[in-house]
């Protein structure tokens, strides 16, 4: 199996299990409760004080429903730090309305179908001997590996990120905060 279709199979194996999980009446009823409980991916964003670029081009580009939406969703969340590391007004010129086909294309570039964790991603390193590819929701490719003890996930124009912060569980998904922002090829 190459890892890509490593991830897609694990990504149905776990919506699988949450299936499962969804015929056993009394633990579907707590499951759903804790879901409903939980902030969602965007209301995690808007809460870190850290993600303010991501949210404004999140708001931007009319995803805010959609990463909202039920998913699950695997996101890659650059901080403002990270956003700050792009030439000079490259965010200003992406929020502009003109722009919001280009925006939309970069942050679905961030996003993954399906709940995939730090411990999946590390899993899928090794079986891929050393590398996985993941495909994002803009229809690219991102390439993780490991250095030491921190994922490192490469855009397709070569430049590497590393996740900062791992496994922030939403209600729809998971969220990796980066030190970086990805660009497709």
């Amino acid at each position: 199996m190459t890892p890509k279709t490593t991830l897609a199979a694990l990504t149905a194996a776990a919506l699988a299990a949450t299936t499962g999980l969804a015929a056993l009446p009394a633990a579907a009823h707590q499951h759903k409760a804790e879901a409903a409980a939980a902030p969602n991916i965007v209301q995690v964003a808007m809460s870190t004080g850290v993600h303010n670029t991501l949210v404004a081009a999140v708001k931007a580009a009319g995803l805010v429903d959609t990463l909202s939406g039920p998913g699950p969703f695997t996101v890659f969340a650059p901080t403002d730090t990270a956003f700050a590391k792009l030439p000079d007004g490259t965010v200003a010129n992406l929020v502009k309305p003109a722009n919001k086909g280009a925006l939309t294309e970069i942050l679905t570039y961030h996003a993954v179908a399906g709940k995939v964790t730090s411990r999946d991603l590390v899993a899928l390193i090794k079986q891929g001997h050393g590398e996985a590819v993941i495909e994002t929701l803009a229809g690219g490719e991102l390439t993780a590996r490991l250095s030491g003890d921190k994922i490192i996930i490469t855009d397709e124009k070569g430049r590497a990120t590393a996740v900062t912060q791992a496994d922030v569980v939403t209600s729809n998904g998971v969220v990796h905060v980066t030190d970086g922002v990805f660009l497709p090829a």
